[in-house]
């Protein structure tokens, strides 16, 4: 490619995208609207359920307001909107919520497209002696998210997700999300996306496995937040539906020696 060719399409990118500066003429208007209106199908497509609770023009004016502040970086369309939740979190909105609901949206989306790493599974634990247990280091799948959310929207989540407009169905009524500040778990497992609400105890000592913190800091920080007289029983037993959803690919020994 020429030089010349390049700096011509260079500033035609920049004329489309509504640089300062720019002609404004009308054939590159049609451009631009057409541009506009294609990271705006982007940003429905990847907020799904964002777009479904706030309806075609609340949302289309967002995402018009999102565009200007913060116009596409990537090559690829299906990372356009990155950003949006902490664009919502300084703007004026029907209800707080909303940005919760852009998280969960996003993370979910992130977790199809992520690594394909291969969990590990109950064999590879058994292999391990006994000795080795306490400096043992769990590795999270790269998919796992661990996404804290001030509000219960859940509930409003999958119900939106559920609706299909097209069926002509009236759309779902929902309460108002209650304010609640908690723990989202976001993961894949084969090709199909998966999340739960965790309890305070176990999204604590997933949290702790994120860090990298071996397996008797997590028995012993299970026991400050556990009543079990068991810690390692409590750990075990998360350890175990921790394996068979898939949430880790690798273990560690920290300790050479052994």
């Amino acid at each position: 490619m020429s030089e010349m060719l390049f700096e011509q399409q260079r500033e035609l990118q920049a004329a489309i995208c509504g640089a300062p500066g720019m002609p404004d003429t009308v054939g590159l208007a049609v451009y631009r609207e057409a541009y506009t209106a294609r990271l705006i199908a982007a940003l429905r497509d990847n907020y799904l359920v964002l777009h479904r609770a706030m309806g075609d023009e609340p949302f289309d004016s967002l995402a018009r307001a999102y565009i200007a502040a913060h116009p596409s970086p990537h090559r690829s369309i299906r990372w356009f909107g990155d950003r949006l939740a902490k664009f919502m979190a300084t703007q004026p909105l029907p209800h707080e919520a909303l940005v919760d609901l852009a998280r969960m949206d996003w993370a979910l989306r992130a977790a199809f497209d992520g690594p394909d790493d291969v969990p590990i599974d109950a064999a590879a634990l058994h292999a391990l002696r006994p000795e080795q247990w306490p400096s043992l280091v769990f590795r999270l799948h790269g998919c796992v998210q661990l996404l804290p959310l001030a509000w219960a929207v859940e509930p409003a989540w999958r119900a939106l997700r559920a609706h299909d407009p097209e069926s002509g169905d009236a759309a779902p009524e929902l309460p108002a999300p209650e304010a609640a500040a908690h723990a989202l778990l976001v993961w894949r497992q084969s090709l199909e996306t998966h999340w739960r609400t965790l309890a305070p105890h176990e999204a604590e000592l997933l949290g702790a496995v994120a860090a990298g913190s071996n397996f008797e800091a997590i028995c012993a920080l299970a026991a400050k937040s556990a009543a079990e007289d068991d810690p390692a029983a409590v750990v075990v037993g998360l350890l175990q539906r921790w394996l068979a959803d898939g949430l880790l690919t690798a273990v560690l020994v920290q300790d050479p020696a052994s």
